[in-house]
């Protein structure tokens, strides 16, 4: 045998490509949501507490938070946005875009070390209908990646149906939701999550700087909406 053979022969074979469906145990994890007194928000902690997911919604005012959980049931709890922060492993941001630079910055410290799932749309609205609007760091997510230095931002759920999320007599919402995020581990736990709600999955979609055009489809998926009374979402083909 020759030294080239050799070193062939030692060489380790490659390991098989991780199965991209191999997605985490997400059914522990402690879910807050902060916004969670608002339409997406509300009906995002009731699909998943729905689901079987520990949620816990936050608001600016405890008990405002506390009697929105009331009204949703399945074990949800209320809390202030900070002790929602602390007390939750994944924080989903559902709050208005106008003030969602200065609610993350006021959370700083309670989000250090928790992976974040923002599903803010910057938008306008004028009489000639929605419009996106692009935030000086690119998008939203990214304006909370700049905000939360020590947390591990993604994006998600922007794309969701606040009507058919809170509708308790629709079983399953038929809808994709788009993640991205710079860190694997963490965009597979958010795709665990959403698929978590029957009907969704969670589909891998780029990196943070790809954020904007993913909440700017909003804009687009409103007009579909007007135009056929519907409660349009999105689904990704051959995947």
């Amino acid at each position: 045998m020759t030294s080239t053979d050799s070193a062939a022969a030692e060489k380790p074979a490659k390991a098989p490509a991780k199965d991209p469906w191999d997605l985490p145990d997400v059914s522990g994890l402690v879910v807050g949501v902060l916004g969670g007194t608002g339409p997406q928000g509300k009906g995002l902690a009731y699909r998943l507490a729905r689901a079987g997911q520990k949620v816990i919604i936050g608001s600016r005012a405890a008990e405002r938070a506390q009697a929105a959980a009331g009204e949703l049931g399945h074990g949800v709890e209320g809390a202030d946005n900070a002790e929602c922060a602390r007390r939750s492993d994944i924080v989903i941001v559902a709050v208005p875009w106008e003030g969602h630079g200065k609610t993350l910055q006021s959370l700083r410290a309670e989000l250090a070390g928790k992976l974040v799932v923002d599903c803010v749309n910057p938008l306008g609205f004028d009489k000639k209908g929605a419009y996106a609007l692009k935030p000086e760091e690119g998008s939203a997510a990214e304006q909370a990646a700049a905000l939360l230095p020590d947390a591990r931002v993604t994006a998600a759920f922007h794309h969701l149906s606040a009507v058919l999320l809170q509708d308790p007599q629709i079983e399953e919402i038929d809808t994709d939701v788009m993640v991205l995020g710079e860190e694997r581990a963490d965009v597979e736990i958010v795709q665990a999550l959403a698929g978590r709600i029957p009907g969704m999955r969670g589909i891998f979609a780029g990196r943070l700087r790809n954020a904007h055009q993913v909440e700017s489809l909003v804009a687009n998926l409103i007009s579909v909406n007007r135009r056929y009374k519907a409660h349009a979402g999105l689904r990704v083909t051959d995947v």
